[in-house]
C-alpha cells in the first residue's frame, strides 16, 4: 500500500446505519410494484439517479413516486417511506473520525439527496454538538456536485478539486460497485462490510 495522505469516506454504511430493505418494505405498503428492481443498494431506476444528481427537485421526485403508489398515499407517506432507510450514526465511527482528523486530510463523498441529507443532519445534531462539516476538509454530496459514485469521473474530479493524488487517497465504502469505481480512478480502497469494523479495518492498514 502506498502512503496515505487523504481519506475519502462514504456516509451511509460507514458513518451512519443504512437499511435499504426498510424503504423497500415501506414502498411495498404504498402499492409500489417490483420495488427491489426500482431501488436497491446495488442499482436503481433513472428517477433516483436524477434525484441524487440534483437534476429534479424534491417536489418533483415526490410527485413522480405518488403516481406509482396506491390511492391512499400522500406526500408525507412518500417522504416517510423514502427516509425509512436512514438509521443512526455509529458512535465508534464518529470517534474514529475525530481521532484521524488531525492526522490525515479527511473528505466525505456520498450519493444522497435533499430529503435524506436533511434527516442525516438532524440525526447528527441529536448525538453531536459540533457540526458534521467540522470533521472534514470538504463534504461532497452527489445532489450538490451533480456527480455520483461509482463513476470514475466523480472520483477524479474530487481528487483534482481537493488537490489530492488518487494513489495517496484511501476510499472507504460499503458498496462494492463504488469500490470498483474508485479503483478504476486509481484510489486505494477499503470495502467495509460492517459499519462496526471501520476502526479495525483502518488499524489493519496501520491507520489509527
Amino acid at each position: 500500500m502506498k502512503s496515505i495522505e487523504a481519506i475519502l469516506f462514504d456516509l451511509g454504511g460507514v458513518l451512519i446505519e443504512i437499511n435499504y430493505s426498510a424503504t423497500i418494505q415501506e414502498f411495498k405498503k404504498l402499492g409500489f410494484q417490483n420495488v427491489s428492481h426500482l431501488y436497491s443498494q446495488s442499482k436503481q431506476a433513472p428517477l433516483f439517479e436524477q434525484f441524487e444528481k440534483g437534476q429534479i427537485s424534491s417536489a418533483n421526485f415526490i410527485n413522480k413516486l405518488l403516481a406509482m403508489s396506491n390511492e391512499s398515499c400522500n406526500p408525507n407517506k412518500i417522504v416517510k417511506a423514502w427516509n425509512a432507510m436512514i438509521g443512526d450514526f455509529s458512535v465508534e465511527s464518529i470517534l474514529t473520525l475525530k481521532n484521524l482528523q488531525n492526522k490525515y486530510r479527511l473528505f466525505l463523498l456520498s450519493n444522497t439527496n435533499e430529503l435524506h441529507i436533511n434527516l442525516v443532519y438532524q440525526k447528527w445534531k441529536e448525538v453531536q454538538k459540533i457540526e458534521l462539516a467540522s470533521l472534514f476538509e470538504k463534504i461532497n454530496l452527489s445532489h450538490e456536485i451533480g456527480m455520483r459514485k461509482p463513476d470514475q469521473e466523480t472520483f477524479l474530479a474530487i481528487c483534482e478539486n481537493s488537490n489530492i493524488k488518487p494513489i495517496n487517497t484511501l476510499f472507504i465504502d460499503d458498496s462494492l460497485q463504488h469500490i470498483e469505481g474508485a479503483k478504476r480512478a486509481g484510489l486505494q480502497t477499503i470495502h467495509l462490510k460492517k459499519i462496526t469494523e471501520l476502526a479495525s479495518e483502518l488499524d489493519a492498514l496501520g491507520i489509527n
